[in-house]
């Protein structure tokens, strides 16, 4: 079960954002009902930003980045820009190339 498809373009991230959370972390998967074009699982991503005017949104890709050794603008947001399901992209990126997610 992974949280990740990987594309022509790059790797998909898909996330299960907590908001408002007591602190930040990242884990653990969540099982998911199949979506089409929708990894099997969640990654879980607990942050402590509100969901207001899109900080909870930044303050998750800031957690990825951090997460996955990348900059911040090498993530973009692909969906659910208003729900807890979310999408992330990484252009160009394979799965292999981070250790953290293999881990899962």
């Amino acid at each position: 079960m992974s949280c990740w498809l990987e594309t022509a373009s790059g790797l998909v991230i898909a996330v299960k954002a907590h908001p408002g959370a007591r602190r930040a972390q990242i884990g653990p998967l969540i099982v998911a009902a199949p979506s089409p074009g929708w990894p099997a699982a969640r990654l879980k991503v607990s942050i402590t930003a509100p969901p207001e005017d899109g900080r909870a949104n930044a303050a998750i890709i800031a957690a990825l980045a951090d997460w996955l050794r990348l900059k911040p603008a090498a993530i973009t947001q692909e969906a659910g820009f208003s729900a807890r399901d979310k999408k992330f992209h990484i252009a160009g990126a394979r799965a292999a190339s981070f250790p953290a997610l293999l881990r899962l």
